[in-house]
């Protein structure tokens, strides 16, 4: 993990639960000098205590390790929020609709930033019938290819998954505006407007 909990983050989540450094150490079966030496950094637990920790602090272990709590705040759903995250990994795909932690093979990824197209990255989209075809003339090799390609308006995801050796082109019913998504392995996210 590129993170691990720190004693700031045990005491604000401690606090916040209104729990002492008795009671909590009484939780996890340890002193409170240890939950002391947690919070003012002169100790960290044990990697066997972060889920009886996490559980204890009303928190998943992912939430813990960043060291915010996820709220529900029941935001206005809206697909245009929707954030991607790729495994450097296994390659999974992962989408949201909002901001979140997630992890994937033991790591926590961060959210792709979409970029503007450039020359090597161009789309094409051709109108056919109620569909558009849509091609990324893009290598397709097992080093470098187009993982997905992914069409987004304020109320619907259409999503199409690649693999190398394929080729980088699919239909999707373009309704209303919106962007469309695309995932290079080698060059990262790409967005155009629709």
């Amino acid at each position: 993990m590129n993170t691990y909990v720190t004693g700031a983050t045990i005491k604000k989540l401690r606090e916040s639960r209104e729990l002492t450094q008795a009671e909590l150490a009484e939780k996890l079966g340890v002193s409170s000098k240890t939950i002391s030496k947690w919070e003012t950094a002169k100790g960290l637990p044990d990697i066997s205590l972060l889920q009886p920790l996490a559980q204890a602090l009303g928190i998943c272990v992912i939430e813990l390790m960043n060291g915010e709590q996820i709220m529900n705040k029941n935001v206005s759903a809206n697909m245009l929020r929707c954030k991607f995250y790729v495994c450097p990994i296994c390659g999974n795909v992962i989408h949201t609709t909002g901001d979140t932690v997630v992890s994937c093979c033991g790591i926590t990824l961060p959210a792709l930033e979409p970029e503007n197209a450039d020359d090597t990255h161009e789309i094409t989209i051709e109108k056919v019938e109620d569909e558009y075809f849509i091609t990324v003339p893009h290598p397709m090799t097992k080093e470098h290819f187009i993982s997905f390609v992914a069409f987004i308006t304020s109320d619907q995801i259409q999503m199409v998954k690649f693999y190398p050796e394929g080729n980088a082109e699919t239909r999707l019913q373009l309704r209303g505006r919106g962007y469309i998504y695309y995932y290079c392995n080698q060059h990262g996210l790409f967005k155009m407007n629709v």
